[in-house]
């Protein structure tokens, strides 16, 4: 078993590679794609999902020459079979058809999907051996644990597709796990990196999805600005790398060109540098562990100067709350995960103002634990309950949040 394989010396990409695709209409997986369809002579597509746009599904699984195309949405089952009609590629529509798709027989598997849902067709992927490119959050947030334990027992490779984790991963290779003293991972410290605490309580939703480096969904850029993103890479961190909340620490970097990096005991920093370009982890995972070429270059003569500076929790709670989820443990981060996704849906649909963000995600923590929510999840079922009671709450608690002066 190699969740994270540190030594990657040994092994040998195959000639051509089989890749299945769950979130294949999304920001990551439309990065994928374009990968893919640059070295079409090195990957076959077994399966592709997404999960509303029935049509855009089935032009690229045409496109792509893939054997199954899935829909989450089940009603849209007869838009999907419509669309690949006379294709030969078989539709499949609903949870269990993501499942489906990820147990195709595939040697490796992009896990895109966002939020809770994906976690059943992620595991079911790793259940199986797979190599696992894992791009979304939600696996180690939510079941972490769990996620790590059954990756290990079917003797499952886990590769991080974050920017900053990947980082972390490139950089181990410099060296044995045993000898890690610090990992760091860096954040640009989104649109309001400078911003006044009062100014920040002001922001708009147009002034939040403002990221100054990347190009992302409008969750993940919520994410970002309030800097929950890096609370739930640590958590991420934490269960990739084994590493406790002692090693792993976020420096703010807003050139967004040192990703991560880790700190010997020697002293020896080794650190991975790049574009802000998230083809260049995805490259670097689709073809692990050869090297593909990549679709952005980054040229040292073009750089600026780099800065670092240590983040600001009293501006940016959601780090604070994210660290404390962490040590709590059990099911304190799927509560954590859970809650913000249900405060960022309501501030970008201007239900709340962006600091109602955290005090909804503090607001539900204390409930869930008052409540006795925060059991570790033993089973994929019961990380869903735990992530459904919590968003009861947080829905339950928004009202009252809402109506808070800050």
């Amino acid at each position: 078993m190699s969740p994270v394989p540190y030594d990657m010396t040994p092994a040998v990409a195959p000639v051509e590679r089989s890749v299945t695709l769950l979130g294949a209409t999304g920001s990551i997986g439309s990065s994928t794609v374009d990968l893919i369809r640059r070295a079409r002579d090195r990957y076959r597509v077994e399966a592709v999902t997404a999960a509303t746009n029935a049509a855009a599904l089935a032009a690229l699984a045409r496109d792509l020459g893939a054997k199954f195309a899935a829909v989450a949405d089940p009603a849209l089952y007869d838009d999907l079979k419509r669309e690949l009609s006379g294709s030969g590629i078989e539709a499949g529509a609903g949870p269990e058809a993501l499942v489906e798709a990820a147990r195709r027989p595939a040697d490796w598997v992009m896990a895109a999907i966002t939020g809770a849902a994906s976690l059943k067709p992620t595991l079911a992927a790793a259940d199986r051996g797979a190599i696992v490119a894992l791009a979304n959050k939600e696996c180690l947030v939510c079941a972490g644990t769990l996620f790590m334990r059954r990756a290990a027992a079917a003797g499952a490779t886990v590769l991080p597709v974050d920017s900053e984790h990947n980082a972390v991963f490139q950089s181990l290779a410099s060296g044995r796990r045993a000898e890690v003293k610090r990992i760091v991972i860096t954040a640009s410290g989104g649109p309001f990196r400078t911003w006044p605490i009062e100014r920040i309580r002001q922001a708009t939703v147009e002034e939040a999805l403002k990221h100054p480096n990347w190009s992302m969904g409008p969750k993940i850029t919520i994410d970002s600005a309030s800097m929950m993103n890096k609370g739930l890479e640590i958590i991420e961190a934490h269960h990739l790398f084994a590493a406790s909340a002692d090693e792993i620490d976020v420096l703010v970097h807003p050139q967004s060109i040192v990703h991560g990096g880790v700190e010997f005991v020697d002293g020896s920093m080794v650190a991975q540098i790049g574009p802000p370009d998230m083809r260049v982890p995805i490259a670097h995972c689709l073809a692990w562990p050869a090297r593909m070429a990549g679709a952005t270059r980054l040229s040292f003569d073009q750089l600026a100067t780099l800065t670092f500076e240590a983040p600001d929790e009293v501006r940016f709670p959601a780090l604070r709350l994210a660290k404390a989820a962490m040590t709590t443990g059990q099911g304190a981060p799927t509560v954590l995960n859970a809650a913000n996704e249900i405060a960022v849906a309501a501030f970008l649909d201007r239900k709340i103002g962006f600091p109602h963000i955290a005090a909804l995600v503090e607001a539900t923590l204390d409930a869930s634990a008052a409540r006795g929510v925060l059991r570790e999840p033993a089973d994929p079922d019961e990380a869903v309950a735990v992530d459904h009671t919590a968003r009861s709450l947080a829905r339950d608690l928004l009202p009252e949040i809402a109506a808070k002066a800050f």
